[in-house]
């Protein structure tokens, strides 16, 4: 027994004794594994944008001659310009404020409308595909740039980003991992600056070495943190919600005189002074009454952001022969950019309708051309938009998703569900409709909702229904329905289109109206604080009852 038990005492010594040698084998491959000198060297140039190491990710790869930087259009187009576009041997990029125009022949590039030389221009790689000199287009793109040779490495930087700077306390070993092991990505010596991207929970950092390499140290290795460069951040014209009503008036007419007159919550005003003529050139209707109009809405503290219509007969052809024409667009921008400068505009309301649903994609570019040189003088964007299901020319001639990602705002027209081409009498604009249009611009067309402006009809439509139960209409504006209604007539109100309905036989006629007043008008506001809108638009002034302001300024900012 004494035996038995001697040899059992043995064997868990032994036992003990070999796992306490396993641990401590595992403990020293660990410490020679994570300070091995393993380096990850780069076989093929690697870009870093915003210190996130994206090579994997590129269509093609780096090219560098004759020390320019050169991007494949894909690529850019994949970091920097999804709109990026080929026209007459040029490619066209957009990005933020800028708009730029490179060749194929010319070291030149133009930006904003104005040419500068280059070192190079667009080329076609020896693997067919286009490539940008993008070191030459920092202006465009606002970034800085720059080649690591030693580490084959290119690190692109957004100049509007806040980037950090902290100095090494010890000579480091740079690793690809914040785990215990990790290879060896650089050595980075004491006394040297490095790009401090993030920290880790256990107290490893992400830096960007001096020579653009990307990996983890010990946080306890860093030092002298300090912001180099600060973050720019956006600033909206309009901090608040959007309150703008649309002051129209036509080409042979002149503004209105609203001297000594203002109105509760509107912070814009869009008064019609721009049209397009039969060449499709950009006409104005301001003269002095419009001057007088633009001090009136400054001394208002209102933002004025006029109309530019496309109105008139045969129209929707001279729209199609401008959008199809780079250069045409191109003037057109121009003098609207002109224009807003001379007029010392606030912004632009662009309010084509009727156009051909194969242009859909040339109005896009149109938008896309245009915005950034109004953002460039520091003015704002906003787009008409109809609802997202109707005509061809009236519905499927916008690209909304495009139109909304672009713009500074795209204005939801939400009239006329019935219009005045319709046989069959329907409401301006019902709540279930409005509602699910909204829902559709923001799920389906993936439009942020903050840049959705809803505008609402102070107008309704009387219906004339016949025997043979077609119907005409006229417009009634909201001030008048009152003033109309037979004595006796009874209003219904409707929960789904959030409306009070009448009806009543005129003759041999049944007279119908949805009427859009203070109860409707504050049900569709509702919509704006529900689905966190950018604000409201109003068709049209002057035909409003004069309490609805009030109504429109606590409802939208509840």
């Amino acid at each position: 027994m004494k035996r038995g038990k001697r040899a059992s005492s043995n064997n868990k010594s032994f036992k003990i004794i070999r796992n306490i040698l396993i641990i401590l084998v595992v403990v020293i491959l660990i410490f020679i594994l994570s300070n091995y000198i393993i380096f990850d060297k780069n076989k093929k140039i690697n870009l870093i944008i915003n210190n996130r190491n994206i090579t994997s990710n590129m269509k093609n790869d780096v090219v560098i001659k004759d020390d320019v930087i050169y991007l494949s259009k894909l690529d850019i187009q994949n970091f920097f310009d999804k709109h990026i576009y080929e026209v007459d041997n040029l490619i066209v990029t957009t990005y933020d404020e800028k708009i730029a125009e490179i060749g194929f022949d010319d070291n030149e590039i133009e930006i904003n409308g104005k040419t500068q030389s280059t070192k190079a221009h667009a080329r076609v790689g020896d693997d067919g595909e286009k490539y940008l000199p993008i070191s030459e287009m920092k202006d465009v793109y606002g970034i800085d740039i720059e080649y690591h040779d030693k580490t084959k490495v290119v690190t692109i930087d957004s100049t509007d980003r806040e980037q950090k700077q902290c100095t090494l306390k010890n000579n480091v070993l740079v690793k690809s991992s914040s785990g215990i092991i990790g290879k060896t990505v650089a050595k980075a010596k004491k006394g040297s600056n490095v790009i401090k991207v993030n920290e880790t929970k256990n107290n490893k950092t992400l830096i960007r070495t001096e020579d653009g390499k990307l990996g983890y140290v010990k946080s306890k290795n860093l030092e002298n943190e300090k912001i180099i460069r600060q973050a720019e951040e956006p600033k909206k014209q309009i901090e608040n919600k959007v309150n703008m009503f649309w002051d129209y008036f036509s080409m042979y007419s002149t503004a209105p005189d609203r001297s000594g007159s203002s109105f509760e919550g509107i912070n814009v005003v869009s008064p019609s002074f721009f049209y397009l003529d039969e060449e499709g050139n950009l006409k104005e209707n301001i003269g002095n009454e419009g001057k007088k109009y633009i001090k009136w809405a400054h001394d208002n503290g209102y933002k004025v952001w006029p109309m530019v219509q496309n109105t008139g007969e045969n129209m929707i052809d001279v729209t199609s022969q401008v959008m199809n024409d780079y250069q045409k667009r191109k003037e057109l921008i121009e003098s609207i950019e002109r224009a807003c400068v001379e007029n010392n505009l606030d912004g632009i309301n662009i309010d084509f309708e009727n156009m051909k649903q194969e242009d859909i994609d040339l109005y896009s570019r149109f938008i896309i051309e245009l915005t950034p040189r109004i953002k460039e003088i520091g003015d704002v964007v906003s787009v008409d938009v109809t609802a997202p299901d109707g005509g061809e020319t009236w519905s499927m001639c916008f690209d909304r998703n495009v139109i909304g990602d672009v713009a500074d705002y795209i204005v939801f027209m939400a009239y006329d569900q019935y219009g005045i081409s319709s046989t069959k009498a329907g409401t301006t604009a019902g709540y279930n409709w409005v509602k699910l249009s909204l829902e559709k611009l923001l799920k389906t067309e993936e439009i942020k909702s903050d840049k959705i402006l809803l505008a609402i009809p102070f107008y309704t439509r009387l219906w004339a229904e016949g025997s043979d139960g077609k119907a005409t209409s006229t417009v009634v504006n909201m001030k008048d329905v009152e003033r109309i209604l037979p004595n006796g007539v009874e209003k219904q109100w409707d929960n789904d289109l959030k409306q009070n309905y009448i009806e009543y036989i005129n003759g041999n006629t049944t007279m119908k109206m949805w009427i859009e007043d203070v109860e409707s008008i504050k049900e569709k506001i509702s919509l704006i604080p529900e689905y966190n809108l950018g604000g409201v638009a109003e068709w049209q002034k002057d035909m409003e009852d004069n309490s609805i302001w009030k109504i429109i300024d606590t409802e939208i900012n509840k």
